[in-house]
């Protein structure tokens, strides 16, 4: 750029032709180098796309590798959504073929140079009954379908299974409330082995970042009752495959509902901005046979009802901390990082004040109610066991050597 304002400039001052010329072709030169730089990038960048894209498989209930079209659907409503999509497509180009055509055709056929003149009408009744029939119809057309699909898709009721999902900065909480497995409830987080993935930008598998540890699980052929809230900002239940999406909103609740027609592994995402994890927030549906389904829910119940604390145990602070340092790799790594050192505005555990306080009121009320307007997430799902652990956990590691430890009684009698 500097030069062509200089090869400006020198014209302007009417310096000789032989000079200027020079830096014309000086700019050409530049400009050719310029282009075959930027060709080479470019081919360069499709090599690397195209063996990026060649590293990945097709995901089965997921994404594709050069995915065009909207998932395999496995739900009537999701089918359904598919026929409405491509019969608006094929009905808009009909439309836009139509009106270009006739609009080329009577510019060519009807020019000045090979003689028309223009009409001299100003309107014609058929023409304008005619062009707002046609419109009028062709809305009809596509909202009576289309209307029947999103009031089925809003009938939530006389269903087989009820699970409240909640989502949190940045993992969902599912609750079963109705229905076989009644009472069960845990907290889904993206696995910890795609967040070192993540971390170490070297991506592998082909469900890279949909991987959790606690999948949602459902029987097939059954009407499932989907209630979405949240704990703190906007997030958004999504699952391409079932036709389903559906806002969570703090302190609302709002409702969707899906039938799986085929068992299998589905997944989703948040499918609102809702921070700065929000690319680690997956959504994983296992759809199990009835059988399966019956199996897994005795499971869990036995499972849940092993790990059921007391909360009166008295623990020892080196159980306390083996125990607080799972839940925070779980739950708290992920803003603070492992070090405990925090990122931007997430501020540190190693050497924070509140950690280091000897008022342990202090720690146990901010992970019970969070603090700086949502910025740090209350995490009172957890129970009163894991709470006490991963005080104790910060408590006592890194540079934090307090020697303190805070027991689930203490967790139990704050929440009253």
């Amino acid at each position: 750029m500097p030069v062509a304002i200089q090869a400006v400039a020198w014209l302007v001052a009417g310096v000789g032709s032989t000079e200027t010329w020079k830096l014309v072709r000086t700019m050409k030169i530049m400009s050719n180098k310029l282009a075959s730089l930027l060709s080479r990038a470019g081919i360069f960048a499709g090599a690397w796309l195209a063996t990026a894209a060649h590293a990945v498989n097709d995901l089965p209930g997921g994404p594709a590798v050069n995915q065009l079209n909207f998932a395999p659907p496995v739900t009537k409503i999701a089918e359904e959504q598919h026929w409405l999509h491509w019969m608006m497509l094929i009905i808009c180009t009909v439309v836009f073929i139509a009106v270009f055509a006739v609009m080329f055709y009577s510019i060519w056929k009807h020019r000045k140079s090979v003689g028309h003149k223009p009409a001299t009408f100003s309107e014609s009744v058929t023409v304008e009954i005619l062009w707002t029939a046609a419109p009028f119809l062709i809305v009809i057309l596509m909202a009576l379908p289309a209307t029947k699909v999103l009031v089925a898709q809003k009938d939530t009721t006389n269903a087989d299974l009820t699970v409240k999902v909640t989502g949190y900065q940045w993992k969902w909480g599912y609750d079963y409330i109705k229905g076989q497995g009644e009472g069960l409830s845990y907290i889904s987080t993206l696995d910890s082995s795609h967040r070192a993935m993540s971390d170490a930008g070297k991506p592998a598998g082909d469900n890279y970042l949909l991987k959790v540890d606690n999948p949602l699980v459902v029987p097939v052929g059954q009407k499932i009752r989907v209630i979405t809230t949240a704990n703190d900002v906007i997030h958004a239940f999504m699952v391409p495959a079932f036709g389903i999406k559906q806002d969570a909103i703090p302190g609302f609740v709002r409702d969707t509902w899906f039938r799986a027609e085929k068992t299998g592994d589905f997944y989703g995402q948040c499918a609102e901005l809702c921070g700065k994890e929000h690319a680690y927030m997956p959504i994983h549906v296992k759809v199990l046979s009835a059988a399966d389904y019956t199996a897994w829910v005795d499971a869990e119940k036995k499972k849940q009802a092993a790990k059921a604390d007391d909360p009166n145990k008295v623990w020892a602070l080196d159980d306390l901390s083996k125990r607080g340092e799972k839940v925070y790799a779980a739950n708290c790594a992920a803003c603070h990082q492992a070090n405990g050192k925090g990122a931007g505005s997430i501020k540190a555990v190693d050497g924070s004040p509140i950690v280091l306080d000897a008022n342990k009121s202090k720690q146990i009320a901010v992970l019970l109610n969070g603090q700086n307007n949502g910025a740090m997430p209350a995490w009172k799902q957890l129970s009163d066991t894991d709470i006490a652990a991963v005080i104790t956990y910060t408590k006592n590691n890194w540079s934090n050597k307090t020697g303190q430890s805070v027991q689930p009684a203490e967790v139990l009698a704050a929440r009253k």
